[in-house]
């Protein structure tokens, strides 16, 4: 389904992240005229367009030929590996929640290999599912004011990383040191949407060496 999103935009429903990402993809490979920005979510694709060039039925229709034309999308994308230590503020809470020992949360949290499926909330805040069923929780009932930058934290289905000091609800089990976003770099933010992650459990006397923007940024 495609239809209007407030004046200057259109909202391209896929179903799932990995056809959301197959056709921001194809429209970056190939623009449509009129088309200003692109912005792919959980199960959708919002079109920004100039609100002074409005094309309505024919950008429409162009899009809806793309979205036809998708292939069986293939798993792709960057292997990024995101150093872990997990001893964060309600990690006792999940084990409890998970009926599972903290030493397991951790196992498992970093046994799953997870994808980007789409950036939001914050600069750099990149999304990733999907998590096991064992280890789902809720949010906090009540959101931290403050979360610090690097915070791993889970939330139903999801995993994310705090790419900054943000406020926040969700359960934070470990922090990373390693540096997610920096405007300074291009592209600003280390995790894109279609990369495969995957968590590597460390000790805290391993933090200062591994501190730091990554290699293969």
């Amino acid at each position: 389904m495609i239809r209007p999103f407030g004046e200057a935009a259109l909202f391209v429903e896929t179903g799932t992240a990995e056809r959301a990402q197959a056709l921001a993809a194809a429209l970056h490979a190939d623009p449509i005229d009129s088309v200003v920005g692109i912005v792919p979510g959980l199960g959708s694709v919002l079109v920004e367009t100039d609100p002074l060039r409005p094309e309505p039925d024919s950008m429409r229709d162009e899009i809806a030929d793309r979205l036809a034309a998708l292939a069986e999308p293939a798993l792709g994308g960057r292997q990024r590996l995101i150093p872990v230590v997990y001893d964060g503020p309600d990690l006792a809470a999940v084990a409890e929640l998970c009926r599972l020992t903290e030493a397991q949360v951790a196992e498992r949290h970093a046994a799953t290999e997870l994808r980007v499926l789409f950036d939001g909330f914050a600069p750099g805040f990149a999304y990733l599912g999907e998590l096991p069923h064992e280890l789902r929780v809720a949010r906090l009932d009540t959101p931290r004011t403050r979360t610090p930058a690097g915070s791993v934290g889970i939330a139903g289905a999801m995993s994310g990383i705090y790419p900054a000091e943000l406020p926040g609800g969700w359960r934070i089990i470990g922090r990373t040191p390693m540096t997610l976003f920096d405007p300074r770099r291009d592209p600003p933010a280390y995790l894109a949407p279609g990369d495969s992650v995957r968590f590597e459990r460390i000790g805290a006397v391993e933090w200062e060496a591994r501190a730091g923007a990554p290699a293969d940024w």
